[in-house]
């Protein structure tokens, strides 16, 4: 009797890991430092330190236990949506640029996804056993990339698709609105970054949501995701608009009132606009571009209402009122 049942547990236990074999998979993949990363999948215990805008985009709350104090402080989707739903806040391990390496080891995550700003950092998280994962989408073809892995790491493909699928929805829209714009009427729009002579070059999703706008980014043919220039180069290109890195520690007063940006015609124009504070490695990258076409050419959108627009778009990607998180922009 004592060694039938001793059969049937071993019975039991050799089946229940032949089921465990059967539902193990990995994915391995190539980082933005050019490092091999197998990852055992779906990923259950990950800290997202800098694509947190996916965590409502592909419903990943159960599978992120840590993010970047950046989510907590500065980004006004991941603020609305913990303060609606408290225990979907996430400890905070520091910033893409500091990760606060004690905070992240004391969550044991299975999976650090972060940028590639410091790779000491991730070298170091590498040799303490944590699988890490170094992004920098420098495109919006990249940057769907970045979302397609996102979806594999989690289980979360159909998820990574319809937010792509939204996002083209709205890329679309406009492509049709400025396809009827001749070249000799195109407007000339640059980005300005951290500094305002800190402008977006050729490389980056800044200029890809520009040129989707139907705009000519003069900085286009540097080729570099960001350089800085001399006023005089701006003087130069003369651009018709010019748009201000949302989390910039200037404003479009500053350029009106300062006399070496008085000859532009953007700036005489008083078409210079201070974009929002969202992260462009997201689905919002797509509202953004619309935000600047229609800053660009607004008689070809006199029909569309951006807040109607972004509102549909919010609750279909993130579940959540465009008009609930506005309230949450001026921090």
């Amino acid at each position: 009797m004592v060694y039938r049942a001793y059969i049937k547990v071993l019975a039991l236990f050799l089946s229940l890991i032949w089921v465990g074999a059967l539902d193990a998979s990995t994915f391995t993949l190539t980082d933005k430092l050019g490092r091999t990363v197998t990852v055992n999948v779906p990923v259950k215990r990950a800290v997202i330190v800098i694509s947190y805008e996916l965590i409502p985009a592909m419903n990943l709350w159960n599978q992120v236990i840590g993010v970047s104090r950046w989510a907590e402080e500065h980004c006004d989707l991941y603020k609305a949506i913990v303060r609606e739903n408290p225990s979907l806040r996430k400890p905070n391990v520091g910033a893409g640029s500091d990760v606060n390496v004690e905070a992240v080891l004391k969550l044991y995550p299975g999976l650090v996804i972060t940028w590639t700003y410091n790779p000491g950092t991730i070298r170091f998280l590498e040799q303490k056993g944590i699988k890490v994962i170094g992004i920098y989408p420098d495109s919006l073809t990249e940057l769907y990339d970045v979302m397609r892995m996102h979806g594999k790491l989690f289980g979360k493909e159909k998820e990574a698709e319809e937010d792509i699928a939204g996002m083209e929805k709205i890329f679309n829209l406009i492509k049709k609105r400025v396809s009827k714009i001749p070249p000799e009427k195109r407007k000339k729009a640059i980005h300005l970054g951290g500094k305002p002579t800190t402008v977006s070059c050729g490389v980056g999703v800044t200029n890809d949501i520009i040129n989707i706008a139907g705009g000519i980014n003069p900085a286009g043919s540097i080729n570099t995701r960001n350089a800085d220039v001399s006023i005089e180069k701006i003087i130069q290109w003369n651009p018709d608009a010019i748009f201000i890195w949302g989390s910039a520690g200037y404003n479009e007063s500053w350029l009106y009132g300062n006399s070496q940006w008085r000859y532009i015609k953007a700036v005489k124009e008083k078409r210079v606009y201070k974009l929002p504070r969202w992260s462009t490695w997201s689905p919002r990258l797509a509202p953004i571009a619309l935000y600047i076409a229609m800053k660009l050419y607004p008689e070809q959108f006199q029909d569309v209402n951006f807040e109607e627009v972004a509102d549909r778009f919010y609750k279909k990607v993130f579940g959540i009122s465009y008009y609930k998180v506005r309230q949450y922009e001026g921090y």
